[in-house]
């Protein structure tokens, strides 16, 4: 994936350091889907099992939480640095994308532009920018809780596909996609149609609503902790300004959720040498340091800082938080 940094802020780093951790393998991937599917499989199975009790809730919602986070298995793929074999990465950003109902063509493009624009508001804008300006507060707060999604249904990805299908593209893919990509995003967004209606029929033929249960409920219920993790790359940071710095945040997370996560804790990290793989990110930071600001150290450190800068953005669009910068400088 190619990105056009040259006029962002990059810290210095010795190519050769750089040319080494930006190696792909395809082991490290490997055992991340495998640890991934494993521990899926292994809280559905533990949902079925307890079907009609109460611990069904508790493995329902833990076994959508860790399928939401295919959205995290859904990006690295995207960026090509999951595996460095091609075809094997193509498979799973392929399975990904199904289990999200998202077609994968579409987002490869958008996301490099957000890449390219990140935070920038004017001309050709991030469509990336999850939590608008001025804050509505009301819909960040929601978005903590489960099942909330379904009121912002017209903006989920169930409705972005049938779009896509129907030829219909998104802002974000007709400023980014070019037009000869447009008929494969139209394909592929058929193809998980097809998959739905497949799903759909099976569970009506066999009057089974497993089927139903088990792919198109998790996206809804267990996105409350992908969410607040996700939200925190941008989140109240400076907008219009060619620092990735000041624009995207680093926390340092508990390995369990940094597995899950696919490292994407780095995210400024990420933003500046985004042909890294994810884990060599933290590797990356140790590096570069030294020109970056002190990172937040868990959820708990991240919203207690950055919440009241939100809070603000619902009523002042300068009130974005303030990054400290090495040397003193606060921007």
């Amino acid at each position: 994936m190619h990105i056009n940094s040259s006029t962002w802020f990059i810290p210095k780093i010795e190519k050769k350091k750089l040319k080494e951790l930006s190696k792909r393998s395809d082991r490290p991937g490997l055992i991340h889907f495998f640890i991934y599917f494993s521990s899926l499989i292994s809280f559905g199975y533990l949902s079925y099992f307890f079907w009609g009790s109460i611990l069904f809730y508790f493995f329902f919602f833990i076994y959508s939480t860790i399928y939401t986070f295919a959205i995290s298995n859904l990006h690295e793929t995207i960026h090509r640095t999951a595996f460095k074999t091609r075809w094997i990465n193509e498979f799973f950003l392929y399975i990904s994308s199904f289990q999200l109902h998202s077609e994968p063509v579409g987002f490869r493009w958008s996301h490099t532009f957000h890449h390219s624009n990140t935070l920038q508001t004017e001309g050709e804008y991030d469509h990336e920018i999850e939590v608008s300006r001025p804050t509505d507060l009301l819909k960040f707060f929601l978005k903590f809780i489960p099942l909330s999604d379904i009121f912002f249904i017209h903006q989920s990805s169930f409705v972005g596909t049938i779009k896509s299908s129907l030829g219909i593209m998104s802002p974000a893919i007709k400023i980014s996609a070019p037009k000869d990509q447009q008929k494969k995003i139209i394909s592929n967004a058929r193809i998980i149609i097809v998959i739905w209606a497949i799903i759909i029929s099976i569970s009506i033929y066999f009057n089974n609503l497993w089927p139903i249960i088990f792919y198109f409920l998790p996206t809804f219920v267990g996105r409350p902790l992908h969410f607040a993790v996700n939200v925190t790359q941008h989140l109240a940071a400076k907008i219009d300004t060619k620092d990735h710095r000041l624009s995207t945040h680093t926390i340092i997370l508990n390995p369990i959720l940094s597995f899950y996560y696919w490292h994407m804790e780095y995210h400024t990290e990420h933003h500046m040498f985004p042909m890294v793989p994810s884990y060599n990110l933290k590797k990356l930071r140790n590096e570069i340091k030294d020109s970056l600001p002190i990172p937040f150290y868990g959820l708990f450190d991240f919203y207690k800082k950055v919440l009241p800068s939100l809070i603000k953005l619902a009523f002042n669009l300068n009130g974005y938080y303030k990054v400290k910068l090495p040397y003193d400088q606060s921007l």
